[in-house]
């Protein structure tokens, strides 16, 4: 029987684990809940002595519990937080080592579901329906129904789901079984490939479909589909192809898209089958479609491959960050694109742990999360020092060799799932061959608990800057109170060059002055960017000038993205230089944020309590 191994769930996952999961949910938009029932297919992991089944729960309104189509004994015990209400769910019996038991819970989400997010037709672009979606990770699948929410315990799925409007599910539709029920539809899904409860998803609404590859198509609102399958075709066969160079041949079947309201609190989430995605990678110039060259990767490391619990989440972020680069490399054509990426990515690196300070225990790769709740310990830290590590092997190892490594460390660990040691003892088994005795004392020099335990910043690589130096040779001359821009400048960068010279102006140790910055960002036209990613480093850039003239732009900004990346560091920025803006503006957008990113803000603004009594 193994160990249970996830601070973060209260299930019995030792005794028992979920094999398949069945939802036979209907969206009810008039109540803005899920409602229906949930089987869950359980094996018994001891030979009659565990008598109870214990799942995660967290809000959720249950009606009965069968056992086996019997009437069960069950009771939701007190909530402690984080982790949630555990259901306890009687098995006098017991059940014999590998025997499966059929758990039928009829339930209905409610106002507290942390899962889930409600929009009205007045909060869609088309105004014509309402829109609902999902955001499991971490912990949040337990809101939607009891399950072992952990990412130790996969499981096959079934999706029956009824709407009034078109749903999208992480599975494989089955359109063939899609049948009227008057004014609704009852849509079948199929996810034959085990996942972790976290990546369960749901979204209902207005939402229509256009093909973007030979495996992929792209789902959004009407208004937005002719932009979005132009931003995404042509790239999406590349992207496929180049990961499955890297690693091996793509496991589930469709590569798809759904480009999600403003309010996504993420740039994308990688829901197998259909990636959800910030609107913000619609930027009109292909400049930020690198989020989607990431969720693909998550197909291999996260999906296929996952951290047993989130105290190990690098596993699943910073091989992504790592596939992803090399996706990006493959398809650009260098290595300097991937140290070009992994330039952005340090400066991201840098900013976290100043945030926290160096010292903070959630800059270390490995963070104990007895007691506290994975959305708290988010950060760049777990990409991007990951990465790092990750990187650090392939140099150590050689190219030659790690791209040996990568298909066997997916193959030895799909469908399941890893913590650290269980990684470095894969990797050093792996190089323990006849064939690497070469680099026996290479892979001796690596301090394994250094890398895992160490608070602050990784040991930083020499980087190929040759993208970058023109990027850092504009930015010395604007530390020139004399230097006089032009739009010809940047007019033939790319965004992310764009975005490198913003944030080597932010570390600038002198701010620039008031004029500079409004001359920046009218001569560059960054104030009237569709890009997000520039608009908002400008917008950090002018609030460090104490430039109150862009103020209400950086408000007006925090009212049309939902994506934590940007508003959480807005927030912070605008709550500097004007907190009555910042809290006026936090006021205004409250119920347009998703549940999740409403809470860490008002942790960022120091309102949670308020909220809490409120």
């Amino acid at each position: 029987m193994a160990p249970i191994r996830d601070p973060n769930t209260l299930s019995n996952y030792d005794a028992w684990r979920t094999r398949h999961t069945t939802a036979n949910l209907k969206i009810d938009f008039t109540d803005k809940c899920l409602r229906g029932s949930v089987i869950l297919e359980l094996e018994s992991q001891t030979d009659k002595a565990s008598k109870e089944i214990i799942l995660d729960s967290s809000h959720v309104a249950v009606n009965s519990i069968k056992l086996n189509s019997a009437p069960s004994t069950w009771e939701t015990k007190a909530r402690t937080e984080p982790n949630g209400s555990p259901v306890h769910i009687a098995v006098p019996e017991g059940a014999a080592k590998g025997e499966v038991v059929k758990v039928e819970i009829e339930l209905a989400t409610t106002d507290k579901c942390t899962a889930l997010q409600w929009l009205t037709p007045a909060q869609t672009s088309n105004k014509a329906a309402p829109f609902m979606f999902s955001q499991c990770q971490a912990i949040h699948a337990r809101s939607l129904f009891p399950c072992q929410d952990t990412p130790d315990v996969k499981s096959t799925y079934d999706f029956n789901i009824t709407s009034p409007y078109v749903v999208v599910a992480s599975g494989v539709p089955v359109p063939d079984e899609t049948k009227d029920l008057g004014e609704e539809k009852l849509y079948k899904f199929q996810q034959k490939v085990p996942i972790p409860s976290y990546l369960f998803a749901l979204s209902s609404g207005d939402i229509a479909s256009a093909p973007v590859g030979k495996r992929s198509c792209v789902c959004t609102g009407p208004n937005e589909l002719k932009e979005s399958q132009w931003e995404l075709e042509g790239d999406m066969d590349k992207f496929l192809e180049a990961a499955e160079k890297i690693v091996f041949p793509y496991r589930w079947g469709e590569y798809n898209v759904l480009v999600l309201p403003p309010s996504f609190p993420y740039g994308g989430m990688e829901n197998p089958i259909f990636t959800f995605a910030t609107p913000t990678i619609i930027s009109g110039d292909k400049q930020n479609i690198d989020v989607i060259a990431h969720e693909l990767a998550h197909s291999w490391s996260g999906n296929l491959v996952t951290s047993c619990s989130w105290e190990h989440f690098w596993l699943n972020e910073g091989w992504t960050m790592y596939l992803e680069r090399r996706i990006l490399a493959s398809i650009h054509g260098g290595d300097a694109h991937f140290d070009f990426s992994a330039i952005r990515g340090w400066k991201a690196l840098e900013e976290a742990i100043k945030e926290y300070g160096e010292d903070h225990e959630f800059t270390k790769l490995c963070i104990s999360h007895k007691g506290i709740d994975p959305d708290d310990a988010f950060s760049t830290v777990p990409y991007e020092k990951g990465f790092h590590f990750v990187w650090s092997l392939d140099r150590l190892v050689g190219r030659e060799n790690f791209d040996k490594f990568i298909p066997h460390y997916f193959g030895k660990w799909s469908n399941k799932s890893l913590d650290s040691y269980e990684f470095k003892d894969t990797f050093l088994e792996f190089f323990s061959a006849p064939e690497y005795s070469d680099l026996k004392d290479k892979i001796a020099s690596i301090d394994w608990e250094g890398r895992f335990h160490s608070t602050g910043l990784p040991p930083k690589p020499e980087f190929d800057t040759s993208l970058a130096d023109v990027c850092y040779e504009l930015a010395e001359k604007w530390k020139s109170k004399d230097f006089t821009p032009s739009p010809s400048d940047v007019s033939s960068w790319t965004g992310n060059q764009v975005l490198v010279f913003l944030n080597a102006v932010q570390d600038f140790e002198e701010p620039l002055t008031v004029e500079q910055s409004q001359a920046l960002g009218k001569t560059y036209g960054l104030s009237e960017s569709k890009n997000a990613e520039l608009k908002a480093a400008y917008y950090h850039i002018a609030m460090r000038s104490k430039d109150a003239s862009a103020y209400q732009g950086v408000a007006d900004l925090l009212g049309e993205v939902g994506r934590m990346k940007f508003v959480r560091p807005l927030y912070r920025g605008l709550n500097k230089v004007d907190r009555e803006l910042a809290l006026k503006t936090f006021e205004k957008n409250r119920e347009f944020y998703h549940p999740i990113c409403r809470q860490m803000v008002e942790k960022d603004l120091g309102v949670a309590e308020t909220a809490k009594s409120s």
